[in-house]
């Protein structure tokens, strides 16, 4: 008996340990609307890597997980999914409908439709972080006051995998 129930507490221990690690460098995440599509899609279920950006900055083309004021239906504060469009130091202008780093045109063949709305003309400042969802006419994101600019405290991580759908399961980028 004694026996039995030392292997049950290592099992168990072992299993806390385990989840412990898992959660300190992994989140799981559940995307809602549509602000992502064509490359993410409602009820998309996401990993995130929480460790990504220990070592590293986000940047260009970094899709994010971000912590935000906005409030949800039931109180809690919602988290964003966008892609980063700019980092600190980076000239950002919006204009024409199209998107300029550093006064190079970006080419966005993930975007779904052919344009981007906005007239913005800033230089990214020190810790701040300009992100856009791929379905611009959908997205309230870094060009909206509600959403603004995004402090890198608030990145909770990179995403890294999607789980579900099955069909569609793999590496994001």
């Amino acid at each position: 008996m004694k026996n039995v129930v030392f292997e049950w507490v290592k099992v168990i221990l072992a299993a806390i340990i385990i989840a412990f690690i898992i959660t300190q460098f992994i989140r799981p995440t559940l995307v809602r609307g549509e602000s992502m599509y064509p490359t993410l899609e409602e009820n998309d279920y996401l990993i995130i890597s929480k460790v990504s950006y220990k070592v590293k900055n986000p940047k260009f083309g970094d899709i994010i997980v971000f912590k935000t004021d906005l409030l949800q239906e039931d109180g809690t504060h919602k988290d964003l999914v966008k892609r980063v469009i700019a980092t600190e130091g980076d000239h950002l202008v919006i204009k024409d409908f199209k998107v300029y780093v550093n006064e190079k045109l970006v080419e966005e063949p993930y975007i779904n439709g052919q344009y981007t709305t906005g007239d913005i003309d800033i230089i990214i400042p020190k810790n701040k972080i300009f992100a856009m969802g791929d379905n611009r006419e959908k997205s309230l994101d870094s060009r909206y006051e509600e959403v603004g600019l995004i402090e890198k405290s608030d990145v909770m991580g990179k995403v890294t995998v999607r789980l579900y759908p099955f069909d569609r399961i793999g590496l994001v980028d």
